[in-house]
């Protein structure tokens, strides 16, 4: 899995642009990463079911007052590959932490991302206990 530094210039993810490994001992692996794509899509939620062999993510975006949400994608990986995310998410966020200080949870006084009331968006994984 490539890490992403927040450092790149402006425009690094442009359309069709190859991404590389920041680091040179890393096997070269080539992404190509279409225009429509580098522009991404945000969720506020996520939403994690399980069979014994696959774990299905649903990226969910909520929008404050509003009760229904769309789920904006879904992403089904295998077990060994939902540990993998784990372990890189958690290097990722450790990193972050040291450039930027410790993340707050919306619930600890902060508003959630795109303003509302603290406290008012469902815990990540709501409803992940699931088989799917």
């Amino acid at each position: 899995m490539a890490d992403f530094d927040d450092s790149m210039p402006p425009g690094a993810f442009s359309g069709g642009a190859q991404q590389q490994p920041q680091h040179e001992d890393d096997d070269q692996l080539n992404l190509e990463l279409d225009e429509e794509t580098a522009e991404g899509t945000y969720a506020n939620l996520v939403m994690i079911a399980h069979s014994p062999e696959e774990f299905i993510l649903d990226f969910i975006r909520m929008v404050p007052g509003v009760q229904k949400a769309k789920v904006k994608s879904r992403i089904i990986v295998t077990p060994q590959h939902a540990r993998r995310l784990m372990d890189a998410l958690a290097e990722n966020i450790e990193q972050y932490e040291r450039a930027h200080g410790e993340i707050q949870d919306p619930g600890e006084g902060n508003a959630p991302p795109g303003g509302g009331n603290p406290g008012t968006l469902p815990p990540m994984g709501f409803g992940g206990g699931a088989e799917a």
